[in-house]
């Protein structure tokens, strides 16, 4: 009986991480909002990343969240290293392009929980006064995450975060 158990764990274990390997080798994960602001309000909050952090949901996740910035305060260039709680991580944000006033491109370099590098796009799309703002990441999956994706919805997760900081993006546009 018991080795009719420990087989059908083992098959079951088996089963999920070859399924694992099925799974997509990039991930991608977008939101959007329209902010009641042009793209000339909302351009330098996120280009500048030290605007960038005053909504930043993933700052706000640790208060106490050490940030060091480094080369221009924007634009190509502008970065942070940042090393936060559990919830925040460990890594660094550097904005690696756009085109002023419609679009910025950064690379996120996640250290911890777990490695990882990947792209994000900000682009700011005029609609009359209003701008919808799409924040956009996408990346290589590898095996782990494939793995923990079929336990965790991770569009779900990360996006829920995106929308918080849309939300507060927009919060911070539409009061100046």
């Amino acid at each position: 009986m018991l080795k009719s158990i420990a087989l059908i764990v083992v098959l079951a274990v088996a089963a999920l991480a070859l399924y694992a390997t099925t799974r997509p080798d990039t991930f991608a994960v977008q939101r959007s909002t329209v902010v009641q602001a042009g793209t000339d309000r909302l351009f330098p909050l996120i280009n500048d990343l030290h605007q960038f952090n005053t909504w930043n949901p993933y700052a706000k996740k640790d208060p106490a969240m050490q940030i060091s910035y480094r080369g221009p305060a924007s634009g190509p260039g502008a970065a942070f290293d940042f090393s936060g709680n559990k919830d925040a991580g460990k890594g660094s944000v550097e904005v690696t392009g756009g085109q002023a006033p419609t679009r910025v491109d950064m690379v996120l370099h996640m250290i911890e929980p777990f490695e990882g590098r990947n792209q994000i796009t900000f682009t700011l799309t005029p609609q009359g006064e209003a701008t919808q703002v799409t924040w956009a990441m996408h990346g290589p999956s590898p095996y782990i995450s494939k793995l923990i994706g079929i336990f965790i919805d991770m569009d779900h997760m990360i996006g829920r975060d995106f929308e918080a900081g849309l939300a507060q993006l927009k919060a911070v546009a539409e009061t100046r």
